[in-house]
């Protein structure tokens, strides 16, 4: 009886594919709902002074 080594990697190949579509789809899903979730919008504008005394002029 002589031992031989199977290199065709059909089995794993079908494997790696379905998980990555797996991965795929999953991620899509996460996107999909996040986007159908409405999100408030801020209310009121943020403003920040910013006084002159930080601005250096550089040359």
């Amino acid at each position: 009886m002589q031992f031989y080594k199977k290199t065709s990697s059909r089995k794993s190949l079908t494997g790696i594919v379905i998980k990555i579509t797996l991965i795929l789809l999953f991620t899509l899903g996460i996107v999909f709902f996040l986007n159908r979730i409405d999100f408030p919008a801020p209310k009121k504008d943020i403003q920040k002074i910013i006084p002159n005394e930080k601005f250096k002029i550089v040359k």
